[in-house]
C-alpha cells in the first residue's frame, strides 16, 4: 500500500501516475516496508508522485544545500537528496529513533547517506540553533502540524534569495475550508496557510498534489 494524492479521483490519479517517473525499486521497496511495519502511521509518507515532483523541483533549482522538517521513514529525503547538485548536502530534522532507522538503512540503499545528515530531537530547537544566515537552497516542512507556522518563521530567513521552501498537508485533508473547524493541527495549518500568503517574501502556489503542497520561491 502507498499513498496517493487525495484530491483527485482514483481514476484520474490512476492515469497520472501512469505518465510520471515512477519510483525506482529502492524507494518501492522503502514504502512497502514503511507500511508493513508502520501502518498506523504509512499516512506520513509522502505520495509518489509528490516523491517524483520534490527531485524534479529540487533538481529544477539547482539546490545544493537543504533542509528537511519531519523525515518520518526517508522518502522525501531520498527525493530531496536525489535532486541536489554535486555535492549536495540535505539535513534533516526528526524526534523518532525508530523512524530514522528505517530512513538510514534506505539511504545507504540509495548511495546517499555521504549527502543526508540527521538530526533527532525537536525539529524547532534544531532550526533555532542553526545560525540566522542564508544557508539553504530548498527547504520542506513536512513534521507536527501545530508547528507549522513556527517553522515558517524559522526557515524562511534561512533560505537564499531564489531558494524554495515546500509544505505538505496545506489542505489538511480538505478541513482548512471548514471555518467551523476548531481542530488545533487544522487552526495552526490555516494560519500558516494565510501567514504564507501574504509574506511578501516569497512568491506562492498551492498545488491540488498529496494533501496539498504550497510552493514558495523566495525573493
Amino acid at each position: 500500500m502507498t499513498r496517493r494524492s487525495e484530491q483527485i479521483s482514483l481514476h484520474l490519479n490512476a492515469y497520472l501516475t501512469a505518465h510520471s517517473t515512477p519510483p525506482d525499486p529502492v524507494l518501492r521497496e522503502l514504502a512497502t516496508e514503511t507500511a508493513e511495519r508502520f501502518p498506523s502511521e504509512v499516512t506520513l509518507q509522502v505520495a509518489p508522485e509528490m516523491g517524483t515532483l520534490l527531485t524534479l523541483l529540487t533538481r529544477l533549482g539547482r539546490a545544493r544545500s537543504g533542509i528537511e522538517v519531519g523525515t518520518f521513514t526517508g522518502y522525501s529525503s531520498i527525493c530531496i537528496a536525489r535532486g541536489l547538485g554535486s555535492g549536495g548536502r540535505l539535513l534533516t530534522c526528526d524526534v523518532s529513533e525508530e523512524w530514522t532507522s528505517v530512513a538510514r538503512k534506505y539511504w545507504e540503499k540509495a548511495g546517499l547517506s555521504d549527502r543526508i545528515e540527521l538530526r533527532l530531537g525537536p525539529a524547532l530547537g534544531t532550526l533555532r540553533s542553526l545560525p540566522e544566515e542564508e544557508a539553504f537552497d530548498v527547504a520542506f516542512i513536512d513534521a507536527d502540524k501545530l508547528s507549522y507556522p513556527k517553522y515558517w518563521t524559522e526557515l524562511v530567513p534561512r533560505v537564499r534569495s531564489g531558494g524554495l521552501i515546500m509544505v505538505d498537508n496545506t489542505f489538511s485533508h480538505g478541513r482548512v475550508l471548514d471555518a467551523g473547524n476548531d481542530n488545533p493541527s487544522v487552526i495552526a495549518v490555516r494560519t500558516m496557510n494565510d501567514h504564507a500568503a501574504a509574506d511578501d517574501r516569497v512568491e506562492l502556489i498551492m498545488l491540488p498534489i498529496g494533501d496539498g503542497l504550497t510552493v514558495a520561491l523566495k525573493h
